[in-house]
């Protein structure tokens, strides 16, 4: 019998997200869990299942065959460890974890346990985005020489305010870089290949009372030997869509939120004005660049349909937890960085 029943740990915001997309792709949430009963009670009525306040009886739970991890970044890692040791297959929201040697602990727990692991990052699911990963792979662009994310959102100081995890180092695990741009780290890193070294400067500017910065700028070189550049923000009123830029001796596209706004090439082909035409005009909600709430869940649903393929086919999901260490690795040596000063080699 093929695999389809989820239950959700953590149920808060991001839960909703993942319980609509679950729904949406027809399959089942049958359970929910979160240390606090009147968050998991309200996913539970909301979504009609199961609530749970003891994490065990959550996971005894012989239903629950697959587990979506929506807890604060930097407490993904006992839940993960503790659904794959209970045999449950694992999704984790983004990051993975907050270092690379945590996020090795979860992708370790999964592997030994046989369990399939994946990480959230429904951008690499957008049209858009597979229209530009297919053109880069069948070499449009030629050489890949530059390729840019950039992130200029707003948060108000009542965001930071409204959860006492939020702006710190321990569970939020940095700022406008590892919440909110760690999007586009990955999706930069999925099309322009890993990176090598970095270069950065980060800064706390215009919120208070938070750890982490709300500024960043990174200069990246890439294995191929192209340079890339990292912007990143939670200070930049009023919030803009973000954007990616690649280009390369033979072309350069630009993708706004979810819409091809440049695309250019020395040889064009026939379907080219298609793509200008279809790729427009694809946002809905706002993207989030103003208000986290404003996320659409319908890319998550396909990255979840992609995981249940995957464990249903016995093959990896395309965004397996090696996928989800990349971002988190590129984002704390931009950290470090900052912190030290001058160029940070990656392995």
């Amino acid at each position: 019998m093929a695999v389809k029943k989820f239950g959700i740990i953590g149920c808060g915001m991001i839960s909703t997200f993942h319980a609509r997309a679950i729904r949406e792709l027809g399959a089942e949430l049958v359970a929910c869990y979160d240390q606090l009963p009147i968050a998991s009670e309200r996913v539970a009525k909301e979504f009609g299942c199961k609530a749970y306040g003891d994490l065990k009886d959550f996971l005894a739970d012989p239903e629950v065959e697959i587990v979506t991890i929506g807890t604060p970044s930097g407490a993904h890692l006992d839940p993960a460890v503790a659904a794959a040791r209970a045999g449950k297959h694992v999704i984790v929201e983004k990051p993975l974890e907050i270092t690379p040697a945590r996020c090795d602990e979860i992708i370790k727990a999964c592997e030994e346990s046989g369990v399939t692991l994946s990480t959230v990052f429904p951008s690499r699911f957008h049209q858009s985005s597979v229209q530009l990963k297919k053109a880069i792979e069948s070499g449009r662009f030629g050489k890949l020489t530059l390729g840019d994310a950039i992130v200029k959102w707003y948060r108000t100081q009542q965001y930071y305010d409204s959860g006492v995890w939020r702006g710190t180092w321990k569970l939020d695990g940095g700022g406008a870089l590892m919440n909110q741009a760690i999007h586009s780290v990955d999706l930069l890193i999925w099309l322009m290949g890993d990176v090598a070294e970095v270069t950065a400067l980060t800064g706390l500017v215009a919120h208070e009372n938070i750890e982490v910065e709300d500024v960043a700028v990174a200069a990246l070189r890439f294995k191929s030997g192209a340079l890339g550049l990292l912007e990143a923000t939670t200070a930049a009123y009023p919030g803009y869509l973000k954007r990616i830029e690649t280009h390369g001796s033979t072309g350069s596209a630009v993708i706004e939120e979810e819409d091809i706004i440049k695309w250019d090439f020395v040889e064009s082909r026939e379907e080219d004005a298609a793509i200008r035409e279809s790729m427009t005009n694809r946002l809905s909600g706002g993207g989030g660049a103003a208000d986290p709430a404003a996320i659409g869940h319908q890319a998550h649903a396909k990255q979840f349909a992609d995981v249940l393929a995957a464990i249903n086919e016995g093959r990896k999901p395309l965004i397996d937890g090696y996928e989800g260490r990349k971002s988190v690795e590129v984002i704390c040596a931009v950290y470090e960085s900052a912190k030290k000063g001058g160029v940070v080699k990656l392995g």
